[in-house]
């Protein structure tokens, strides 16, 4: 029996995401999507603001945003989801500085929830977020596996990013890396994170990827050969993120690679062109032992600060972008009902 494991761009429950989440019940922001998140056997994130009501906005170099979500609703709402794994390796970790980040990681830890990306120092960023799924533990309704404790999956979480913002030695913040495979500490960095992951011998391994541009549609030269790479150092998925708008999907030697998942809640202004407020839960279909054999894709519109499913119009929008921003992967598709479905497997 298959495991599902969900995919989501970015979640920035900052702004007037928090606002509105002070007058509407704590799973509000998840909108007609609650019930299909909660149903998933695992959940994967990446988590735009921090969890914080310290802390001042960074005034060290020009940051024109800042996010920033009260732990109070925002932990519960994680929860409610189901959220198993919050990449952190992006560009508003440190938006209200180094307090800031210190009570997303403190909350984060106290409710159980895997982050990777972020820490105290680089060498806290690069440790993998390590989750078993379909087991127990986790949150949503989480289904059993047969006898054998559910499926192991490690997350590690990278940026190219807001280079002030990253981590060292000495001082908090992210893994930052420049996109680049012949870059050698990009080499380093990588291959570091990726032993550890290996280390933990998962059935599953996850790239989560911060990088590029906003308002980008289709991913750079640089990127193609840094997922293949990433594929073929034995990395299972790679989860991209970072432009505001989804962009196309390629199978690399099996695997998917999410060039860019768009957003899933946040509150940003909406381009009516390139429809920053539309995109996909992706659910990756897993088998115990964890092999990849096919991505389902349910089309997704932010509305009133919240996630919700997408209506025809939004979806047959969607569908059609997605098919035109992957053929030039050699990617097609199945339709099944509002969605796509990508088989991984011949």
């Amino acid at each position: 029996m298959s495991l599902r494991i969900g995919f989501t761009g970015d979640v920035m429950l900052g702004r007037l995401v928090d606002d509105r989440q002070r007058s509407r019940s704590v799973d509000a922001v998840w909108g007609t999507v609650l019930e299909r998140l909660r149903e998933l056997d695992g959940l994967v994130i990446n988590l735009e603001c921090v969890l914080s009501t310290r802390g001042r906005e960074w005034q060290r170099t020009r940051r024109p945003f800042h996010f920033r979500a009260d732990p109070d609703w925002a932990i519960p709402a994680l929860e409610r989801a189901g959220v198993d794994v919050c990449a952190l390796a992006n560009n508003h970790v440190l938006d209200y500085e180094e307090v800031a980040l210190r009570d997303t990681l403190e909350a984060l830890d106290e409710a159980g929830i895997a982050r990777t990306g972020a820490g105290e120092t680089i060498d806290e960023a690069l440790e993998p977020a390590v989750r078993t799924i379909g087991g127990s533990e986790g949150g949503g309704a989480r289904s059993e596996t047969d006898g054998n404790g559910g499926l192991d999956m490690a997350v590690v979480s990278l940026t190219d990013n807001t280079p002030e913002y990253a981590a060292d030695e000495e001082s908090p913040g992210t893994a930052r890396v420049e996109i680049d495979v012949d870059d050698p500490k990009t080499k380093q960095l990588v291959g570091e994170s990726l032993e550890r992951a290996r280390e933990t011998n998962p059935d599953l391994l996850v790239a989560s990827l911060h990088w590029g541009p906003n308002m980008v549609t289709e991913p750079p030269v640089a990127f193609r050969e840094f997922g293949r790479w990433l594929v073929e150092a034995g990395v299972d998925v790679v989860h991209g993120h970072s432009a505001h708008v989804f962009q196309g999907i390629e199978i690399h030697e099996g695997s998917p690679i999410i060039y860019d998942a768009g957003d899933f809640v946040d509150d940003y202004r909406v381009d009516e062109e390139l429809h920053n407020d539309r995109s996909f839960l992706f659910v990756l279909a897993v088998t115990p032992d964890g092999r990849p054999t096919e991505l389902r894709l349910h089309p997704t519109e932010i509305e009133d600060c919240a996630v919700r499913e997408a209506g025809p119009e939004a979806a047959a929008w969607s569908r059609e972008r997605m098919r035109a921003l992957s053929a030039p992967f050699g990617t097609e598709f199945d339709r099944d009902g509002d969605g796509l479905v990508l088989s991984l497997e011949g």
